[in-house]
């Protein structure tokens, strides 16, 4: 049964995944691995933000798992952009098709200028768990999507010297904005690309620079995954089930 690795973006945790996996059931015949991306969540800081950096932990935590039948990544933004560096075959098996959901692929030099500073900045204390949970949800897309007591919401804060701060270790934002030309070009394996409608980061007209067939799903902002999970799974399905057909 072939393996489907799950990537979360940057500043969120693997716990955007909840609405998918509550149907994985009936919509997935196999395993399924949702990391915490280094820096994020409950996992490690590390010393290096580069995206290869996060495409080799992911190699390593598969090389821990049977892909006897292959694996499959749906990335959503940044974990995207990861799972193009695993199409590589640099950090492992490539994989057998690659899914990039809502990944920013045109950058302005003031955008990619406050990426970087936002990755010099110190993390930021916040006196109540509201208060940072409130800055989680802006930071990754999810105000007005998730219920602060939710689970999804708790797993972005962790609680500091009497405080309470993002998981997210700023720095993480190092990771600049990704490579698509040489992530695309040295993909290994089929690479289908969407974004929500409404997404204000990315477009399908950007998109379709990297891949003639990327879909912009109707009435969806960044976090399509969170906000409509069959619609994503409907589209995964489609797209693995006619690459399967012609591979």
């Amino acid at each position: 049964m072939t393996l489907l690795v799950l990537l979360h973006g940057l500043s969120a945790t693997r716990g955007v995944w909840a609405p998918m996996l509550e149907m994985a059931e009936e919509r997935w015949d196999g395993e399924i691995l949702a990391p915490n991306l280094r820096g994020h969540g409950r996992s490690p800081r590390a010393d290096s933000y580069a995206l290869r950096s996060f495409a080799a932990d992911v190699g390593q935590l598969l090389a821990q798992q049977d892909l006897a039948d292959g694996y499959v990544v749906l990335g959503h933004s940044m974990g995207g952009a990861v799972g193009l560096a695993l199409a590589s075959g640099l950090f492992g098996p490539p994989p057998k098709h690659v899914f990039g959901l809502g990944i920013k692929v045109a950058w302005t030099e003031e955008e990619a200028a406050g990426l970087k500073a936002l990755a010099e900045k110190p993390a930021k204390l916040f006196a109540t768990r509201d208060e940072a949970v409130e800055r989680y949800l802006k930071a990754s897309g999810l105000i007005g999507l998730v219920d602060p007591s939710s689970d999804m919401a708790s797993e972005g804060v962790v609680e500091d010297h009497g405080g309470w701060r993002l998981a997210c270790n700023p720095r993480t934002a190092e990771v600049g904005p990704p490579p698509m030309k040489m992530l695309t070009t040295g993909a290994q394996c089929p690479v289908s690309l969407a974004c929500g409608e409404r997404d204000r980061m990315v477009s399908a007209e950007q998109l379709r620079e990297w891949d003639p067939d990327a879909e912009s799903l109707p009435g969806l902002g960044h976090n399509a995954m969170v906000e409509a999970p069959k619609e994503v799974w409907d589209w995964v399905g489609y797209r693995f089930s006619a690459s399967a057909r012609t591979g």
